[in-house]
C-alpha cells in the first residue's frame, strides 16, 4: 500500500477537473504536489487556494502533454522539487465530438497523441524514479470509454482502450519485477467537468447545434462530482486496486459490457435516451 500522508504527487491536468480535485484531496491527506497543465493562471489558482488550508510544498509546471520533450522536462524538474515523489497521476485529457467521417486524421492524431502518448511519455519520464522509492504508485486515467465504445467517440475510444492495454500490460510486468511501483487504470463514467464543454469539433461538422445538445446531454447524465471521483481514486491507492471504476454508471456498463460484449450499445441507447427525456422534465 502507498501511503498519502507523507507522499508527493505528480498531477498532470491539474487545474480543472478530476485533476484540481485531486490536487485537493492528496493536500488534506498530507501530501505535497507538483502541479502540471496548460493552463497556468488556473494551476497558480490551485495552488494558491491549497496554500490557504494548511502549509504543503506546492510546485506548478506549465506542461503541455502532447510534447513530450516538455513532460520529461516537468519530471525533471517535479523530482528535484520534490525527492520523495512517488506518487503520479497521469490524468490530463481531451475530448473531440464528431463520427469519424466527421474527424479528420490530424484531430485524432492531436486527440490520440494527448490521451495516450502523454500517458505513456509521463509513465516513462517518471519510472525510474519511482522505482528507487521503497513504495510507488502510478495512476493512469482511462475512461469508462476504454471498456465500451459508443458512436461518435472513434478517436477518444481508441485512446483510453490504450491506455487501458498499456496499463494493464505494464502493470503485469511491474509485477513480475517484484517492482516497488503498482499501478491503477482509471474508468470514470459521467464526471461533472468541463471536458465535454472544451471539447474540439470535427472538421466534417457544420451543425452547432449538435454541440450544445451534447452538452446539454452530458450535464444531464453525468452525476458524479470531482471530488467524489478524486477520493474514489485515492481510496483505490491506499487499496492497491488495479481498476478503479468512477460512478454507478461505468460499474453499470462495465457489467453489461461482460454479459453483452458485442450488443451493448442496443441496451445503452435506450437507457441514455431515456436518461436525457428525464433531465429535460421541468
Amino acid at each position: 500500500m502507498t501511503a498519502i500522508s507523507g507522499s508527493a504527487a505528480a498531477i498532470t491536468g491539474a487545474a480543472s477537473g478530476i485533476g484540481r480535485a485531486l490536487a485537493f484531496e492528496f493536500a488534506a491527506r498530507g501530501c505535497d504536489l507538483a502541479l502540471a497543465d496548460r493552463d497556468e493562471a488556473g494551476l497558480l489558482e490551485v495552488a494558491a487556494e491549497i496554500g490557504k488550508a494548511g502549509k504543503r510544498n506546492i510546485t506548478t509546471h506549465r506542461v503541455d502533454v502532447g510534447e513530450p520533450a516538455q513532460i520529461q522536462e516537468f519530471a525533471d524538474a517535479a523530482i528535484a522539487a520534490h525527492p520523495s515523489l512517488n506518487i503520479v497521476i497521469n490524468n490530463a485529457g481531451v475530448a473531440l465530438m464528431g463520427s469519424f467521417n466527421e474527424v479528420d486524421q490530424a484531430q485524432m492524431e492531436w486527440l490520440i497523441n494527448i490521451n495516450f502518448w502523454g500517458v505513456v511519455h509521463g509513465t516513462r519520464a517518471f519510472l525510474p524514479h519511482l522505482s528507487k522509492q521503497r513504495e510507488a504508485h502510478i495512476v493512469n486515467l482511462s475512461s469508462i470509454f476504454g471498456i465500451i465504445a459508443p458512436p461518435g467517440q472513434t478517436a477518444y475510444a481508441a485512446a483510453k482502450f490504450a491506455v487501458r492495454g498499456f496499463s494493464e500490460s505494464l502493470r503485469h510486468e511491474l509485477s513480475m519485477a517484484n517492482s516497488p511501483v503498482k499501478l491503477s487504470v482509471v474508468h470514470p463514467g459521467g464526471v461533472l467537468t468541463n471536458i465535454v464543454r472544451n471539447s474540439r469539433t470535427g472538421s466534417g461538422i457544420t451543425d452547432n447545434a449538435r454541440r450544445a445538445e451534447s452538452i446539454d446531454r452530458f450535464d444531464t447524465i453525468a452525476k458524479t462530482t470531482p471530488p467524489i471521483a478524486a477520493q474514489r481514486i485515492i481510496a483505490g491507492i491506499e487499496k492497491n486496486q488495479p481498476r478503479i471504476l468512477i460512478g454507478n454508471d461505468a460499474w453499470f456498463m462495465d457489467l453489461l459490457q461482460r454479459f453483452r460484449p458485442a450488443t451493448y450499445w442496443a441496451v445503452l441507447a435506450k437507457r441514455i435516451e431515456k436518461m436525457s427525456r428525464q433531465g429535460s422534465r421541468p
